[in-house]
């Protein structure tokens, strides 16, 4: 570029925040969302639009019942930041029930614990399946048909339904119409589809941290089964959904794999051969990855190192960044990393003078761009917002 861009990967409340929206408002009134996003894009002069999909809007969230979310205006009061409720939705013992059939597992057991919506579909999903070629006869079809939207409730579920393909179809119009208008004013949506490895698909959703920390050291064998399983689906889902969102950029959240979680000889083990074969694959499939090394990824710069040059965005939250520069600036494109605590308790010039820094360690090659660790928090001073686009400018022209 012509100079160091400058762009929020992940935005949740600020832009709501400092029009005066709570952020009951922001998960409930997504139109009211969006005009935040575009007036905090123009304001910044940032280089990409807001991503989508930074807060889960809340309506589906309510007509399914899900129970791995909590929300403001829902469980939570309307200025609270929505929860990931982490827990073990899959027992260690279940491990085989799922591998030998996920499909079921999915439905029979997973479901009804994810969504309260949804537990009817459960025991329906038990009864023993009639065959189909006999059901299809116009005596048996509607009497059998008939029957299942009749169960216990099925009906209400059915309601429901009807509801979510509403609040669904709204809340798509919006997004569309925003990459749209963003795009034509020269803004566009760094990534369509978001992933995650598989061993953070097992940890996050089924596991929860502490079941998958003690996988690793009571049933490896069976969680690199499972981790197999689910390395192949992160590849071959995502570059579908890329394909639907016509964008190549793939956003990969990363929570396990940090010096925090795990030794290195455990990640060599468990989280680097399924990480590398998700960047991998994706590049095959013509898509630019956009991990987010969530936590210290200092120890972990050698292993980045043998991916392909040219072709990932790595956004970082805590890394060296001397270390990073002399092990992959080569490599990949450094993305972030101003402190949160600048961006909320320090001063304009203290958050401009941690940009040079940044341009004078990773701006001689082109790969960076300018963010905040995590994306930029919502409690963010929006002087400080503004100090990054205004150190760009000033610093940052190649």
């Amino acid at each position: 570029p012509d100079r160091v861009p400058v762009a929020p990967l992940v935005v949740h409340y600020y832009p709501t925040r400092i029009k005066g929206i709570s952020n009951r408002e922001a998960g409930y009134d997504t139109a009211k969302t969006i005009e935040a996003w575009k007036d905090a894009t123009l304001r910044h002069d940032w280089d990409c639009a807001v991503p989508l999909g930074s807060i889960r809007p809340a309506r589906p969230l309510e007509i399914l019942g899900i129970k791995q979310f909590k929300w403001p205006g829902g469980e939570l009061p309307d200025d609270q930041p929505f929860q990931f409720v982490e827990n073990e939705y899959m027992t260690q013992a279940e491990y085989d029930e799922m591998l030998a059939d996920p499909d079921g597992f999915a439905v029979k057991k997973l479901w009804p614990r994810i969504s309260t919506t949804l537990a009817p579909i459960s025991g329906m999903a038990r009864m023993p399946p009639m065959p189909l070629l006999f059901l299809s006869n116009a005596y048996t079809l509607p009497v059998v048909l008939g029957e299942m939207v009749c169960a216990p409730g099925m009906v209400d579920l059915l309601k429901k339904a009807l509801e979510l393909v509403e609040a669904h179809q709204r809340e798509r119009e919006l997004a569309i119409q925003y990459t749209r208008e963003m795009m034509a004013l020269g803004f566009p949506v760094p990534f369509g589809a978001v992933t995650y490895p598989a061993f953070d698909w097992i940890s996050d959703v089924l596991r929860g941290m502490r079941g998958s920390m003690l996988d690793m050291y009571r049933v490896p064998d069976k969680l690199k089964a499972a981790i197999d399983m689910f390395t192949p689906l992160t590849i071959g889902v995502t570059a579908q959904m890329a394909q639907q969102f016509q964008n190549n950029g793939v956003f990969i959240p990363m929570h396990r794999g940090a010096g925090g979680f795990m030794s290195d000889a455990q990640f060599a083990e468990f989280y680097w051969p399924c990480f590398k074969a998700l960047i991998l694959g994706l590049i095959d499939a013509g898509l630019t990855p956009i991990p987010l090394f969530e936590g210290d990824y200092t120890a972990r710069l050698d292993f980045l190192r043998e991916l392909p040059p040219g072709k990932i965005y790595a956004h970082f939250d805590h890394v060296d960044r001397k270390k990073a520069k002399d092990a992959i600036g080569d490599v990949m494109c450094f993305w972030g990393n101003v402190p949160a605590s600048l961006m909320c308790t320090g001063s304009p010039q203290q958050v401009k003078d941690d940009v040079k820094e940044l341009i004078d360690i990773f701006g001689d090659n082109g790969g960076l761009i300018i963010d905040s660790t995590m994306g930029l928090p919502d409690e963010s001073k929006p002087e400080n917002v503004q100090a990054l686009t205004e150190a760009v400018h000033e610093y940052g022209v190649y």
